[in-house]
């Protein structure tokens, strides 16, 4: 295979019209996301004017995504998967609209608006494990991680494109608008879901009803050494080494407290996670899986200990950039092993424990790096938390052996690259 699909692996969105749509559907809602973040900061400044009341944003966010991600993870394995991310993005658009009508309505009311940000939150992690199986419904084993790149990609560029459009939007419009693209962008992915076949969890009929397994979802990980070692390893580099509430002191301490260069700091790991993805290809056709997730883990620790010590603005850039590849890497590996390692009958609510360690593992990650910093200092908190990380992800690969020798199944000589229907057959082969 020559050119750049030897780099970025396209098999799935040239094989799959299902994929394709809901990938085009994804990527149109975190670009519409990125923008209703920054609409959503710039009104609650504007409103209160105080670092307390942007920081409220993060808490009316982060916990309904915790309470409903399990929630979702529940009704991801007792009914249609399809009904429940449908019904869950009509809650998103709803909460879009209502955004935009109390922008157009001029609400001075902080409260309504983080209600209506929590609303959104709540939507999204109640559908978030439930759409975390598609994929592995959907494609063959071996392309389920190069979906799940080829989704990451999307989101990085969101994170790239999204902030700078918002602004262009609100400068030029105000806030209606931006809330109003947020809701186009919802109503996109709605559609492209509503095309989806019914994706029923293994073990339930068409009505949703039959025999279910009793067991949860932490019960099936730590029950499988592949499992609870890649949630591990996760939450090892981002509880042990994550970087960004050091990001200011750092800034201040070494580079003059520039405001535009705590934004090249970001825009840092932004470039480093879509090169990586755009070169993702070179890693999802490799079947050890494992090895590649916790090598990934491994350098994203020792890329933030390099950035805590480093002395000029380009080693510092060239350091995060990396880590921001690192982490690209680990989680695209991470999420395909999981979807892939999963009984289908326990995928919504295994995904939603690898949905809440994604959600809580970063946040605790910076209240730890921004503690251990207050008592020693921003630099010794990165370089201790990063070699931290990375011990931690050795102790896990010297420990756990099916996950450092675990290799994706290989596809059945007959697959059919795209099934008409999933169902529990699919489950069978997904799971090897």
């Amino acid at each position: 295979m020559r050119g750049p699909v030897r780099f970025l692996d396209t098999r799935p969105l040239r094989g799959s019209r299902l994929f394709r749509d809901l990938w085009i559907g994804s990527s149109a809602s975190q670009l519409g996301t990125q923008m209703a973040t920054v609409a959503v900061l710039a009104q609650v400044w504007d409103l209160t004017g105080s670092p307390v009341g942007t920081g409220a944003i993060g808490l009316a966010t982060g916990l309904p995504m915790v309470l409903f991600g399990l929630l979702g993870g529940t009704l991801a394995d007792t009914v249609d998967r399809r009904t429940v991310v449908w019904a869950a993005t009509a809650g998103q658009l709803l909460a879009a609209a209502g955004l935009c009508a109390q922008a157009l309505a001029d609400n001075r009311s902080v409260p309504l608006l983080l209600a209506l940000v929590a609303l959104g939150a709540a939507c999204g992690a109640l559908g978030a494990p439930a759409r975390r199986t598609f994929p592995v419904r959907l494609l063959p084993a071996d392309q389920v991680a190069a979906g799940l790149a080829l989704t990451n990609v999307s989101f990085q560029a969101a994170m790239l494109a999204g902030p700078a459009l918002a602004g262009l939007i609100i400068a030029r419009w105000g806030f209606p608008a931006a809330y109003a693209a947020q809701a186009v962008t919802v109503a996109v992915s709605m559609l492209t879901v509503i095309r989806l076949p019914a994706m029923r969890p293994e073990g339930t009929d068409a009505a949703g009803t039959g025999r279910r397994p009793r067991r949860g979802g932490w019960r099936i990980i730590l029950r499988r050494p592949t499992l609870w070692g890649s949630m591990a390893t996760d939450l090892s580099a981002t509880l042990l080494a994550m970087p960004i509430a050091l990001f200011p002191l750092i800034n201040e301490i070494r580079f003059g407290g520039d405001p535009q260069t705590l934004g090249l700091f970001l825009s840092a790991v932004a470039v480093g996670g879509i090169t990586a993805g755009l070169l993702s290809g070179t890693v999802t056709r490799r079947r050890r899986a494992g090895l590649v997730q916790l090598t990934a883990a491994g350098v994203w620790g020792l890329a933030l200990a390099g950035f805590g010590l480093a002395g000029s603005l380009w080693s510092a850039l060239g350091c995060l950039a990396v880590a921001g590849a690192a982490d690209t890497v680990s989680v695209i590996t991470r999420s395909a092993l999981v979807q892939v390692e999963t009984p289908d009958a326990y995928r919504g609510r295994v995904s939603s424990v690898e949905h809440v360690i994604g959600v809580a593992g970063p946040e605790l990650g910076n209240f730890r790096g921004g503690l251990l910093a207050s008592a020693t200092s921003a630099p010794f908190s990165l370089v201790v938390g990063g070699l931290s990380a990375t011990l931690a992800v050795i102790a896990v690969a010297a420990v756990n052996t099916p996950l450092r020798a675990y290799r994706t199944p290989s596809p059945a000589p007959d697959a059919a690259p795209e099934p008409p229907a999933p169902g529990p057959a699919d489950a069978a082969t997904a799971a090897g």
